[in-house]
């Protein structure tokens, strides 16, 4: 029995449905523009991410906004990606746990495995986000508790996702600048 090429073809993957929905001409996106939709259906869909947005121009210049190295997101993580050494400590002072601090939005930055970053690309990214992403508030936690008031300023900070050639992607937290490390 022959089979007719509409049967032969398989229906699109999830991700692939995804990033055709994510841009008006799936042929016309570039490969930076593609890992960040990557990344993003997989905060979304496997990291319970909300509120993710790509950003392709930095809110930093005082003049118009100028166009960023290369695609970067934004999002509220399900929970907290990174609590500073210093705010544990601030934190159990004051008798609060981890759920009295909301979860702050974090900035991504989609990469391949096979890009080779150096310190200046970096500092080219880090130059060019602000210290958390704009016109998005906190999540916030129970009304009824105590708040965690943050006296220390944050610094610059991003998720790396590289995503591997079988798309698997791994996480790796950036500073900008040097931070004093956890202690177990």
């Amino acid at each position: 029995m022959a089979e007719t090429r509409a049967q032969t073809v398989s229906a699109a993957s999830a991700l692939t449905t995804f990033i055709e929905s994510q841009s008006e001409s799936a042929v016309g996106v570039s490969h930076h523009h593609a890992l960040a939709l990557q990344v993003q259906y997989d905060l979304q869909y496997q990291h319970d991410w909300t509120a993710i947005k790509v950003h392709t121009h930095s809110g930093t210049s005082s003049s118009d906004e100028s166009l960023l190295p290369r695609p970067l997101l934004s999002g509220l993580p399900a929970h907290h990606v990174y609590i500073h050494p210093d705010e544990q400590g601030d934190i159990l002072k004051q008798g609060l746990t981890e759920k009295d601090v909301p979860v702050e939005e974090e900035w991504v930055l989609p990469t391949h495995i096979r890009e080779k970053w150096s310190l200046r690309r970096f500092a080219e990214i880090f130059d060019a986000i602000e210290e958390t992403p704009q016109n998005r508030e906190a999540r916030e936690g129970p009304t009824e508790r105590k708040r965690y008031q943050r006296t220390r300023k944050r610094g610059k900070r991003l998720l790396m996702a590289v995503v591997n050639d079988d798309s698997t992607i791994v996480y790796y937290i950036i500073h900008d600048g040097i931070v004093k490390p956890r202690q177990n």
